[in-house]
This record gives C-alpha cells, sequence and structure tokens, in this order.
C-alpha cells in the first residue's frame, strides 16, 4: 500500500465538519505552526464547521482559547474546544460528589475539580492526616508539583485508598522541538498504575470517550450530522488517528508534530495505524 503526501485544501473541502487536534496540529513550543491563519480564514469564507479535540487538560476550554488568542489566532473560541478534561470533570460530577479531591498539575488544571462538594488539593500540599479524606486522585498536567515528591505521594496515597484514579490527559508524550519530546502526565500515570497494580480511568483520545462526547455536542447542533461528513485531523497515530479510526471517522496525519516526515512511513508499518490521509500540515497554501 502506498502513502502519498496531499495538499491539505482538497481534501479538507470535501467535509463539513474539521475536527482538530492542538499540540502538533495548530501550536507547538515555538508557537503557531507556520501558516495555520490561513486555514482558520479559510474555514471562515468557506462557513466550515470546526472543532477542536484536545488531550489537554493543563487549563479551562476559557484558558486554551485565550492562549491562541495571544498567538494571534483569533478565530478559536471556548466554545469550538473540547478537551480531556471536560469528561474528568463530567465523571467527578457524577461519581465523586463529596470530599478532597488530590490532583497532579498545574493550579490552572484544578478548573476541571472545581465544583460544589469537592474541594481540590494539590498533591504536594496533602498532608499524611488528610491523605484518609481524599476521595480520588486526579492527573491532570506534567507541571506544577515536584514530580519526586509527586509521584511517591500519589504511590501511597493510592496504596493506602481505595478509590478512583482518574487520567485526563492519555498523552504519553509531546513534542517540543523536532527531534525531542517531554514526558506528559499519561506517561507519569503508566508508572505509578505499574507500580501500585491498579487500573486507572482515563479520558481523552484513543479512547472513545471523548469522541463521543465530542459527537453528541455536533448532533445537538447539526441534527442529522453523519460520521462520513467529519474529518479528524492529528500528528500522532496512536492518539489523534487511532481514535478516528476506531469511532469510524476518516483521519488525517499531518507531519508538523509528533510524526515527522522522515520517519512517518516507517511508523505506520510499524504500528499498523493507517490514515485515510497524510498531509505535510494542515494549512491551506495561499
Amino acid at each position: 500500500m502506498e502513502f502519498m503526501l496531499e495538499e491539505f485544501e482538497p481534501i479538507a473541502s470535501q467535509y463539513p465538519v474539521l475536527l482538530f487536534d492542538s499540540y502538533g496540529v495548530i501550536k507547538s513550543s515555538k508557537g503557531l505552526v507556520p501558516g495555520i491563519e490561513r486555514t482558520f480564514e479559510w474555514l471562515k469564507a468557506e462557513k466550515k464547521e470546526y472543532y477542536i479535540i484536545t488531550n489537554d487538560a493543563s487549563r479551562s476550554p476559557k484558558q486554551l482559547a485565550q492562549g491562541f488568542h495571544k498567538m494571534g489566532l483569533k478565530a478559536i473560541q471556548p466554545e469550538r474546544i473540547i478537551s480531556s478534561g471536560m469528561l474528568a470533570k463530567e465523571f467527578l460530577n457524577l461519581k465523586v460528589r463529596k470530599g478532597k479531591v488530590a490532583y497532579l498539575g498545574t493550579e490552572d488544571s484544578a478548573h476541571y475539580i472545581e465544583h460544589r462538594g469537592l474541594e481540590a488539593v494539590p498533591i504536594n500540599d496533602l498532608t499524611d492526616e488528610q491523605m484518609q479524606e481524599v476521595v480520588a486522585l486526579v492527573l491532570l498536567d506534567d507541571e506544577g508539583f515536584d514530580w519526586v515528591s509527586g509521584i511517591n505521594k500519589s504511590v501511597n496515597l493510592l496504596r493506602r485508598r481505595a478509590i478512583p484514579a482518574i487520567v485526563a490527559n492519555a498523552d504519553g508524550a509531546y513534542p517540543v522541538s523536532s527531534h525531542d519530546v517531554s514526558v506528559a502526565i499519561g506517561g507519569l500515570s503508566w508508572l505509578i498504575e505499574k507500580i501500585v497494580g491498579k487500573k486507572f480511568i482515563r479520558f481523552g483520545k484513543p479512547d472513545a470517550q471523548i469522541f463521543m462526547f465530542a459527537w453528541e455536542i455536533l448532533q445537538s447542533r447539526f441534527p442529522g450530522i453523519k460520521k462520513k461528513d467529519a474529518l479528524m485531523i492529528g500528528d500522532t497515530l496512536q492518539t489523534d488517528i487511532l481514535g478516528g479510526n476506531k469511532f469510524g471517522l476518516d483521519t488525517m496525519l499531518v507531519l508538523t508534530g509528533n510524526t515527522l516526515p522522515q520517519d512517518y512511513l516507517t511508523r505506520i508499518m510499524g504500528t499498523g495505524i493507517t490514515p485515510t490521509f497524510i498531509c505535510h500540515a494542515a494549512v491551506v497554501e495561499r
């Protein structure tokens, strides 16, 4: 089977709804992906619907949108962002109604925990006495805490308490340059899970929940929409592409993030995860 690089615009033109991953597709550690502003101008001109589906649980949708605005991309509003943190928040609302919730992440990421009856406590601030009051552990972001003490406290909390452990970002790593990646909170969760021997509750791509959550939103706004009407665009085979494929969507792999131009063929052949299309970037060439 041949995997040819194609142009973004002719493919995107075929779909009424485009679903974008964020990191590696729209932005990177250096800022916006070059030319991505043209894509969102084109989306507006063509009256296409679009949403951002991200495993980023470090900030609220409002804060994530503000981050795009500061980079110069004003088109993305909070209501167009669907994050894995939103699913974690929904789970807590339904299943964990009262008590202290310990979390790993930034203060901003605690947005997904805060609601009536729950008290968010940073893992590094948790005392031995407070451990008996904790009703859940939520892993939100790889920043905002000391890794050594944070991981050790998480391990010992789960050894002492039979509580749910929730991972709001399933990503194991994220790109920080054209050659290097950094460990994400999903990667830390694998370590803790292995040590304590307990199964964590995970939200985010590639699991179906985030696509089901997004699809319910789409169906409420666009009655009659079908899966053939939407295209999932991402930079990572194991999350964006696998998740979109499993949900029955057409998928586009772009080479501006986790998957590099020089090794995309090797990764596709090695994983068996096959995108419908491959483009250099999600950028309209004009």
